[in-house]
């Protein structure tokens, strides 16, 4: 039996990550999911969270993902992913600011409709990379 499972993380701009590990834990919508090799077929959302690679019995990289979906296979999983960032790139100040220029778009909003749905669903994923810097 295999012992890694081949990895593609890819954004709507380009394929971000393609190497081979032992795991992959990944955000589902359902809750936090692993993938190894000889996983069942599996298709799944994945929420705003961290997906972590593992190689040698360890983490080897954390990537901040807002959204998505994830496939996997025996052999390989793919993430597509709304938007991925390496965890050392989250600038803490940065996205306090963001999630009070949110939180000020969401009063401010004239209708319940879309306005206010995206600024919610933007004020989700700020708040998830917010936790994600600051356990970094």
């Amino acid at each position: 039996m295999a012992t890694k499972v081949a990895f593609e993380l890819v954004s709507p701009e380009r394929l971000l990550l393609s190497e081979e590990a032992e795991m992959i834990l990944i955000p589902g919508s359902e809750g936090d999911f692993g993938i190894q090799p000889g996983h069942a077929l599996f298709i799944s959302a994945i929420r705003p969270g961290v997906l972590s690679v593992y190689n040698d019995g360890k983490v080897e990289k954390r990537i901040f993902v807002s959204g998505g979906f994830a496939e996997a296979t025996p052999e390989r999983c793919i993430v597509l992913a709304e938007e991925a960032l390496e965890i050392e790139d989250l600038k803490t100040a940065e996205i306090e600011a963001e999630i009070t220029n949110l939180k000020e778009d969401i009063s401010a909003a004239e209708t319940p409709d879309k306005e206010k749905a995206r600024a919610g669903k933007n004020l989700l994923i700020a708040e998830a990379k917010l936790i994600a810097a600051k356990a970094a």
